[in-house]
């Protein structure tokens, strides 16, 4: 059977979005087709109002609709929380485990990438720490979020500011069993006191 090219060149542009394959793809375009006209009107303003009206901060870098979003306007910034992405910042937010305030880099030090310290947004970072006694560097337990943190605590250590990094080893309600030797090995090196 011929392909539809407008089904073909909608597959593609969701095929665009992080985690989408091939066949998910086509199943959007396909649910697309099936909305009423009124319902595509809805998807497209929607995509339209967001492309418009999200912005990142001009404090911390996460995504706001207004100049400064609503974290660094009403939490004090003893503590600042570095993090990759906005969805960090998010993820971290649905723990309600910590009440400071973020800053967003959108990216992490990668050569591989040619990612590097320029392309990052580390020179805001260094001009918001004044009165800040933590900075907790919130980086995925990979190679360049390793390295991402390893440089920020070089930036940031001379400055007489404390510089941590989340834990890392074995979560909750898994089997000692099952995990890696690298994630059981950190788990031991970042044992804490009971």
């Amino acid at each position: 059977m011929k392909e539809i090219k407008s089904i073909a060149v909608l597959a593609s542009r969701f095929a665009m979005l992080p985690g989408v394959g091939r066949k998910t793809a086509l199943r959007y375009a396909h649910a697309v087709i099936d909305m009423s006209e009124q319902e595509v009107d809805a998807f497209c303003d929607a995509l339209r109002d967001v492309k418009n009206s999200v912005r990142l901060c001009s404090v911390c870098g996460n995504y706001t609709d207004g100049e400064v979003c609503d974290l660094c306007a009403s939490r004090p910034s003893k503590q600042v929380c570095v993090v990759a992405y906005p969805k960090d910042v998010a993820a971290i937010e649905k723990t309600g485990a910590f009440d400071g305030v973020y800053h967003v880099l959108h990216g992490t030090l990668s050569p591989m990438n040619n990612r590097t310290p320029d392309d990052l947004n580390i020179k805001s970072l260094m001009a918001r720490l004044d009165g800040t006694d933590e900075v907790i560097v919130a980086t995925n337990p990979d190679v360049e979020g390793e390295a991402t943190a390893v440089y920020l605590a070089r930036l940031i250590k001379p400055l007489g500011i404390k510089v941590t990094r989340i834990a890392q080893g074995i979560s909750m309600g898994s089997e000692l069993e099952y995990a890696d030797s690298v994630t059981l090995s950190q788990a031991l090196d970042r044992r804490t006191s009971l």
